[in-house]
């Protein structure tokens, strides 16, 4: 099954459009709770229903050493949860002999379904992502931090840099092999603008709860389907409590930002 078809399957079984992303920061775990997998796979069983995708970040279990715990995870969304796209958040991008390596990495240890890749160093860094059998990309579009203006913002033949990013994407590298783009939710017009340029190719969005984002300003990068996005929620609903009842609040932050998300979906139906 591709990329594109597992995450309409996806979309179909859950009918959400959110994502939890999986940060695990051991100094914010309940007390009690030692074990990354524990709690990784704690906050999947609790939200598990409520999703189209988990987001596990590299960074975030490579820097305490937990690459083993990160394929364990993967592997028990995998297994337990079908129906769920696993999107591996390591924004790579590098020349092409080493990104054949990145690409065995996300999907042949971790098992993604799509990996983030950053597009800068162009198509030979990207093309090993997209030709790998089990590939596909979420490509860095628009970020969703302020200092994605230093570059991603600048004008280039009358439009932002960002926009020829989504123009290559769908005009070249989506021809390769299957693709989405990452636009922040904190930038919800140039949302709009990458949602016309690239149709109905999938929106990855962060940038909603800890960091901001509006949900009505957001569901502007609906596609023709009324779906289109994968909006993401990491920290809110990971560390809703550090008690405990942690697994219980991340559902219950979980449902409401879900119904959040339907209730300003049914308001644009």
């Amino acid at each position: 099954m591709t990329f594109h078809q597992q995450l309409r399957r996806a979309w179909n079984a859950s009918d959400s459009m959110l994502c939890v992303g999986l940060d695990p920061d051991p100094a914010r775990f309940p007390r009690g709770v030692n074990s990354v997998f524990d709690f990784c796979t704690s906050i999947i069983d609790a939200t598990a229903d409520l999703v189209c995708a988990f987001k596990p970040q590299i960074a975030c279990f490579s820097a305490i050493g937990a690459e083993n715990d990160l394929e364990g995870v993967c592997t028990y969304i995998r297994e337990r949860y079908p129906d769920v796209l696993l999107v591996l958040d390591a924004k790579r991008g590098d020349i092409g002999t080493t990104a054949e390596f990145y690409a065995r990495e996300a999907f042949d240890r971790y098992r993604a379904h799509v990996v983030t890749v950053n597009p800068y160093l162009g198509t030979d860094a990207v093309e090993p992502f997209l030709r790998h059998p089990q590939g596909g990309v979420f490509v860095v579009c628009r970020t969703s931090n302020t200092g994605g203006d230093d570059f991603q913002s600048l004008t280039s033949n009358g439009e932002p840099l960002y926009q020829h990013v989504a123009r290559r994407v769908v005009d070249h590298w989506n021809k390769i092999g299957e693709c989405g783009l990452v636009v922040g939710a904190t930038y919800p017009d140039e949302l709009k603008a990458v949602r016309a340029i690239v149709g109905d190719l999938p929106i990855l969005v962060p940038g909603i709860g800890a960091q901001g984002g509006d949900l009505a300003a957001t569901l502007v990068g609906t596609d023709s389907t009324g779906v289109g996005m994968v909006v993401n929620s990491s920290r809110a609903v990971l560390y809703a409590s550090d008690g405990a009842d942690f697994a219980e609040a991340a559902r219950t932050e979980a449902i409401a930002t879900r119904d959040a998300l339907r209730a300003v979906y049914g308001a644009k139906k």
